[in-house]
């Protein structure tokens, strides 16, 4: 397995906390409220994996999915040096190769399913909504689809761009428009019960978007 984020994997919180603000760590967490300890929640390309962390301090059954190794890597020293004392399963594979399918009560994909083609991001998506049990919750974070004045679509575009160049040059991320993740979650079943922004420069940039499975 070829490990793209061997370089900037260890950088990778202090870029998202510099060019978001810190945003996207309030992004990250902000649909965790809804877990309730003994739930189980699976974290798809979980990077350093702060988020996992406070699932677990609340109580979740949590496991971590990420086809890096320097990620794992980093996220087990983040969690060692924290100092929190949690239990989180580590899986080091391609989340297509998870088959544990009605098992998760939510399953969360944070800034995860940009990485791909539009035609991979919904087909990764579609496994990971079969990963949740009936009633599953399936939240995602990302770059907000582009919305309100002309000033503001073009800043959000032209921001976007900006990011996933840098990682379709270093990490060999797909290059591609920004995925409007609610339609897609529509489209595949799942019931949008909740979106949640975050801002950068007054603009809403970032959202967290929970849908539910049907029973």
């Amino acid at each position: 397995m070829k490990d793209h984020y061997k370089f900037i994997g260890h950088f990778y919180d202090l870029l998202s906390n510099l060019y978001s603000g810190k945003s996207i760590k309030h992004c990250k967490v902000a649909m965790l409220d809804h877990l309730k300890p003994g739930d189980r929640v699976l974290f798809a390309g979980a990077g350093h994996g702060m988020d996992a962390v406070y699932a677990a301090q609340r109580g979740a059954d949590v496991t971590v999915v990420d086809l890096s190794e320097t990620m794992l890597n980093k996220f087990q020293q983040n969690l060692e040096k924290s100092g929190v004392n949690v239990t989180i399963r580590r899986v080091h594979c391609d989340i297509l190769h998870v088959i544990e399918f009605e098992h998760y009560d939510m399953v969360v994909a944070n800034f995860f399913l940009n990485v791909f083609e539009h035609e991979m991001m919904v087909k990764v998506l579609a496994h990971l909504i079969k990963l949740g049990k009936p009633k599953a919750r399936i939240v995602v974070g990302d770059f907000s689809f582009p919305s309100g004045n002309l000033l503001s679509r073009l800043f959000k575009t032209l921001y976007w761009y900006l990011a996933v160049g840098f990682f379709w040059l270093f990490a060999n991320n797909a290059f591609h428009n920004i995925y409007n993740y609610p339609e897609t979650m529509r489209q595949l079943g799942l019931d949008v019960t909740e979106k949640k922004h975050f801002r950068l420069l007054l603009l809403n940039c970032y959202w967290s978007i929970m849908g539910q499975k049907a029973t």
